[in-house]
């Protein structure tokens, strides 16, 4: 089965928080280099976000017109709001949309401006546009294994928002633990219960973990029917607009060694570009 697995790198959530700008020219490279190696699936690769709110990513488009593709390999650009998704459907290079939708009140305040009635009523119009330029439009659960705010989570919360979610028409989900604040059981009790639930969905891990608990995670998620997995070279990145002590995404090379993808020397190359997309 885990030649059936989707992997995802995700070199914009990895540099997103960091405060030095990175040349434009430095990241197409360094895409480049994700694309041609034929290692992942799916590249998130940039955000149609406000550039006030991430620096980072102003030079989004800019990217975008460098990057080349290739073989099946698809692009990922994240979208807060409808403008954005009305910005990224003009660019035929992109093929999936992504939304993060905290099911914590607090957390989607911050990372969009909206709260979620606010936000689940917006979708409803962006997945239309979606639709319309045949994007696909994928959400992230944010948040999905409990919060730092004392917000109310639990897995029937997760449950009633999917199934609202589902009633828009979408399809692709990713149970996102932001803040890492599940645990390898509470992991596959989430994922058991969601491929029972919803057996015909699409329903990818993207956690932020400490390195030294990213294995657990990763084989929780998978023994309990996840076949999609979302991570960052080195391990770098997290969310800005969580909190200050930001927890770093599951490493991609982790990912490539536990899912047999490619050779360690491959895995190194593309540690090393990251590694020189940083500097």
């Amino acid at each position: 089965m885990k030649d059936q697995v989707v992997l995802v790198d995700c070199p914009r959530d990895a540099i997103q928080g960091l405060h030095d700008f990175i040349e434009t020219e430095k990241k197409v490279t360094h895409i480049n280099k994700l694309i041609d190696s034929g290692l992942f699936d799916l590249i998130d690769f940039g955000s149609f976000v406000s550039p006030k709110a991430v620096p980072q990513l102003a030079d989004t488009k800019e990217v975008l017109k460098g990057i080349q593709k290739k073989g099946q390999v698809k692009l990922l650009a994240i979208v807060a709001n409808l403008r954005g998704v009305k910005e990224a459907v003009q660019e035929e290079k992109i093929d999936v949309l992504g939304y993060p939708f905290s099911i914590s009140e607090t957390f989607q305040l911050r990372n969009t401006n909206m709260g979620l009635e606010a936000s689940y009523q917006q979708l409803r119009e962006m997945k239309a546009v979606a639709d319309e330029h045949g994007k696909t439009l994928a959400l992230y659960i944010s948040m999905a294994f409990g919060n730092p705010y004392n917000d109310a989570w639990s897995p029937v919360l997760v449950d009633e928002w999917v199934d609202r979610l589902v009633q828009l028409g979408i399809r692709d989900f990713s149970l996102a633990d932001t803040t890492s604040e599940a645990d390898a059981a509470q992991i596959a009790d989430l994922f058991n219960h969601m491929g029972t639930r919803f057996p015909d969905l699409k329903m990818g891990a993207h956690f932020h973990a400490r390195k030294e608990d990213s294995l657990a995670k990763i084989e929780a998620a998978y023994e309990a029917g996840c076949r999609k997995f979302e991570g960052a070279l080195l391990g770098y990145g997290g969310c800005p607009f969580a909190k200050d002590d930001l927890v770093g995404n599951i490493p991609s090379e982790l990912l490539l060694r536990y899912f047999g993808r490619g050779s360690m020397a491959e895995a190194l190359a593309l540690e090393h570009s990251f590694r020189q997309l940083i500097l």
